[in-house]
């Protein structure tokens, strides 16, 4: 947790995030993703300054395990000092203890944002899906509750100006925008409306135009017209020099065995690679996440 210092900016673990997407569905299953269909609403985690702590604290988590799917679970919140901004016990279960910063105490209205990503430490728990590294595993974490449903509130807990600055969980903003605009282009659910915070929004503008990026790249149709330019060029060359090798880029391209030439390319959804045979127009479904994409291969 950023409290008055300074806040990272950009896209420093954009790679991880986007291979966290990818375990998702990899884990999940294009099923139970779009059983995430419906973010969290703000009315069901509000938190006033006249609300009890405890009580209010607990229905928040309360709901947030009903949004998770995880009806066995219990959180029971405690709060005291500490540097980082929540803390969660990860047990056999069904009770998780969770503590959250003394901080909180005031600032009541980002609780739900602190839990949020507790809960996803839980639900990845129950998922047995990790990362190796802590710093990679948080990634993971704020990744899922975002793409999931319930990190708008994190971003929503972005706030910054020449006196302070507050921001919750290891993402950036803007990659919290980025990840929150992934689940947008999916679900056709616009979080912006439920922003509090004008940086929230900004972040979210920037990532979204980063997310609506990766539909732009060759092979795929929608490609602009430098990067078409581009993939022509190293396509020819591909073609002169028989590539074989693994793919390492926005697109690469390999022989097959019969020696047909190959493309090799990330989902712009769900960042698998996908592999077809380099002939021209072709619609492509994505064996991850179900979606179609129009290239010209």
């Amino acid at each position: 947790m950023a409290n008055g210092g300074p806040v990272e900016h950009g896209y420093p673990h954009l790679e991880t995030v986007r291979a966290a997407v990818t375990a998702l569905y990899r884990r999940l299953s294009y099923d139970t993703v779009r059983a995430f269909s419906v973010s969290v609403a703000p009315a069901d985690v509000a938190f006033c300054d006249t609300d009890d702590l405890y009580l209010g604290a607990q229905r928040v988590a309360r709901e947030l395990v009903r949004h998770y799917r995880l009806p066995d679970a219990r959180l029971i919140v405690g709060f005291r000092e500490m540097t980082h901004a929540a803390n969660v016990e990860l047990a056999a279960g069904p009770e998780y203890f969770v503590e959250l910063n003394d901080r909180f105490r005031t600032h009541r209205r980002d609780i739900g944002a602190a839990l949020a990503h507790e809960v996803a430490h839980v639900y990845l728990h129950r998922l047995d899906l990790s990362f190796p590294g802590t710093r990679e595993n948080e990634i993971l974490t704020d990744t899922t509750a975002t793409y999931l449903g319930a990190g708008w509130l994190l971003l929503d807990a972005f706030r910054e100006d020449g006196a302070s600055s507050q921001k919750l969980g290891y993402l950036t903003p803007e990659e919290f925008g980025y990840v929150l605009a992934k689940r947008s282009l999916v679900f056709g659910e616009d979080p912006s409306v439920w922003f509090t915070s004008a940086q929230a929004y900004t972040a979210y503008t920037k990532g979204l135009a980063v997310a609506r990026g990766d539909f732009e790249r060759p092979p795929l149709l929608s490609a602009g017209w430098v990067g078409r330019r581009r993939y022509a060029r190293d396509r020819r060359h591909a073609q002169d020099h028989h590539p074989v090798g693994e793919p390492a880029g926005p697109y690469d391209f390999g022989s097959a065995e019969d020696g047909s030439l190959r493309v090799s390319f990330a989902c712009p959804t769900c960042h698998q690679r996908i592999r077809v045979e380099v002939r021209g127009r072709v619609r492509v479904r994505c064996g991850l996440c179900r979606t179609v994409l129009e290239c010209d291969t």
